[in-house]
């Protein structure tokens, strides 16, 4: 179980590594999604983990005090990535480069 639980966790660093040299946001997730399969076997994991969840747990209440502003933050980012997504495509920004 401990080899599974290693190999699966470390596929999915190396994952989220890989993903570094890309443009996107898709780097932290798989990082931080093998060191949670990590920390259910093994405990420097949890360690880890430990700060990242206090800093997450910090920035949900101080999103919940002002959730107009969160939702605007959030929509303007998610807007701004929609609009940043189509002129890519738009643009053929990738036949470009090649």
């Amino acid at each position: 179980m401990h080899v599974g639980v290693f190999l699966l966790g470390a596929l999915l660093i190396l994952t989220g590594l890989l993903l570094a040299v890309l443009p996107g946001p898709l780097t932290i997730p798989p990082i931080l999604l093998g060191l949670v399969v990590w920390s259910m076997e093994f405990d420097f994991a949890e360690r880890w983990l430990d700060p990242i969840e206090r800093r997450a747990q910090q920035a949900w209440e101080a999103a919940k005090v002002r959730p107009w502003r969160t939702g605007l933050i959030t929509g303007a980012g998610l807007l701004g990535a929609g609009v940043a997504s189509y002129l890519f495509v738009r643009w053929d920004v990738l036949g470009a480069v090649t």
